[in-house]
């Protein structure tokens, strides 16, 4: 089949999604129809909002459907009017049986993970969260079972010791998109070798998870290592943010967001996760192994601010301890 000639119905709704289908319109390729999240409420007004890829398709005056739910009869009728050889699907909630098995090209999906590593919603976070040094892109045809389809290209990348959740989510957008044509160009042609994910996988295989993001997850856990805490802040900023609540001797007690620190270790530290500061330059605390010292910072309601700043509009007077 000519890529050129091939019905495509794309799935997805936050930017990640949206760069692909935008590089997807601008490279030629034949978008019939876009599936995306329905228009929610935000911010304090609690005006509706479009996703992302809403936002590109009524730029191209693409065929739009916003279902509440994936089994509704009317919406799998108005996409099966579409007449799709192919299905894609990136950063979109999980397709029922019904629909992935519509298109007769199959149903691919984009994941940002080396799979089978960091199955789930999260996978970049949770590998920074992690420590790992590398992590990856997978393209692969849906099956049944969430991220376990056979796979048809991957691509390592690395990951700095000083990257954040951001940083290389961006840097996967722009990396993923010769990726996905590549993978089209391969379907169209017929010259695919599936991977089965079992092949990557042994009985010492330890496979991490990447389950979606809670508050609870994004509490620190001071008991760790400074590297751990490290990479967990990393890991989440900037978005969600990780967060650390500090109470002081005499009651006080103050909820922080935190998005960039700096680990070093010193073993003079007694591990008393006291909070130290001169109030003018720096915030540290003192862990088992070494400072971490909180570079931004933010408090409810506020703007995210480096430590120096912050420090001008928030006194710690006294004593002050992390919140276990």
């Amino acid at each position: 089949m000519n890529r050129k000639s091939m019905r495509i119905v794309f799935f997805g709704t936050p930017e990640f999604a949206s760069a692909q289908l935008e590089n997807l319109i601008k490279n030629n390729f034949n978008i019939v129809g876009v599936v995306t999240a329905p228009d929610k409420k935000a911010g304090r007004g609690k005006t509706l909002s479009s996703s992302p890829v809403k936002k590109v398709a009524n730029e191209f005056a693409i065929p739009l459907l916003q279902p509440e739910s994936l089994k509704n009869e009317t919406f799998i009728t108005e996409l099966k009017n579409l007449g799709a050889d192919l299905f894609i699907v990136i950063a979109f909630r999980m397709l029922p049986e019904v629909v992935w098995t519509l298109p007769p090209l199959g149903t691919i999906n984009l994941h940002a993970s080396l799979l089978p590593q960091y199955r789930g919603a999260a996978p970049i976070n949770r590998a920074i969260m992690n420590g790992e040094s590398e992590t990856g892109l997978t393209t692969f045809f849906i099956n049944s079972k969430i991220d376990h389809g056979n796979i048809i290209l991957q691509k390592k990348l690395k990951i700095g010791t000083e990257e954040n959740f951001g940083e290389l989510h961006d840097r996967m957008i722009e990396d993923s998109k010769g990726m996905i044509l590549q993978t089209i160009e391969k379907i169209a042609t017929g010259e695919i070798n599936l991977i089965d994910q079992n092949d990557f996988i042994s009985t010492d295989t330890k496979l991490n998870a990447a389950p979606k993001i809670f508050k609870t997850d994004c509490v620190i856990d001071w008991t760790g290592s400074g590297v751990s805490i490290y990479n967990h802040i990393r890991g989440l900023s900037p978005y969600p943010g990780a967060i650390a609540t500090f109470f002081s001797s005499t009651g006080k007690e103050i909820e922080l967001k935190l998005f960039q620190s700096r680990f070093e270790p010193d073993i003079s530290s007694d591990g008393s996760l006291t909070l130290l500061t001169d109030n003018k330059t720096f915030l540290k605390v003192a862990l088992e192994d070494g400072f971490i010292f909180l570079e931004m910072l933010q408090q409810a309601g506020k703007k995210v601010l480096k430590a120096n700043i912050f420090l001008q509009g928030f006194n710690f007077e006294g004593f002050w301890q992390a919140k276990p």
